[in-house]
């Protein structure tokens, strides 16, 4: 399975990440909703280990699978490996993208956090399928997030490597996504977007509709 590069809805969550919803069902309804990406997020206080951690990550693995969707895990290699998720992402400060391409494969989805065109380049030559870019606006999802840095890197790496395809993160809603759209991304990650919806498959249906949106502009 290989990362879709069309107009990308890409969903990344953990079990705490759900508020009183029950983390599963909220990423069944997110899956039913027409997400083309899940990403496995478990960090931070709270966070499930061991056992729970895998049970919890199988179990997202099969809706998945039920509806096509590539399961890709963060930063958890040795995770993603034994149960043959389909993809991982990780970050600057985890493992070299060249050994993670080496331990998970060729055949699989590789994602990695950058923050300019240096970075995007290692990246892309050590085997990265797809870059995430962010935040773009300020976001309460991730307690060490950078500074926000709107589009201006998108555009940057969109000028010296066209054809790698990026997603962009950080505080992206159904109201500001077409201006992501706008500099040239693949894909939008988002977070509380869903989480947070009470209705998560009109969300998504919104988020799907910003990309046409920054079309008829």
């Amino acid at each position: 399975m290989k990362f879709s590069t069309k107009s990308s809805i890409y969903f990344i969550m953990g079990s705490k990440n759900s508020g009183v919803r029950d983390p599963l069902q909220v990423v069944e309804l997110a899956l039913r909703g027409g997400i083309n990406h899940f990403q496995l997020r478990e960090k931070g206080d709270g966070a499930l280990t061991g056992s729970a951690l895998l049970e919890f990550a199988l179990h997202c693995q099969r809706m998945c699978r039920e509806y096509s969707v590539p399961f890709i895990i963060n930063d958890q290699v040795e995770l993603a490996c034994s149960i043959g998720a389909d993809g991982v992402h990780i970050g600057q400060d985890d493992a070299a993208t060249q050994k993670v391409r080496q331990l998970i494969g060729a055949d699989k989805i590789l994602g990695v956090s950058v923050h300019s065109v240096e970075e995007a380049k290692i990246a892309s030559i050590e085997g990265a399928d797809y870059v995430g870019m962010g935040p773009i606006f300020g976001t309460v999802s991730k307690a060490d997030a950078k500074k926000p840095a709107g589009v201006k890197e998108i555009l940057a790496v969109k000028n010296e490597l066209p054809n790698l395809p990026i997603v962009g993160i950080g505080g992206i809603t159904a109201k500001n996504a077409h201006q992501v759209w706008q500099a040239g991304v693949s894909g939008i990650a988002v977070i509380t977007a869903i989480t947070e919806a009470a209705d998560i498959a009109e969300r998504i249906q919104l988020l799907q509709a910003s990309c046409k949106e920054e079309h008829r502009t």
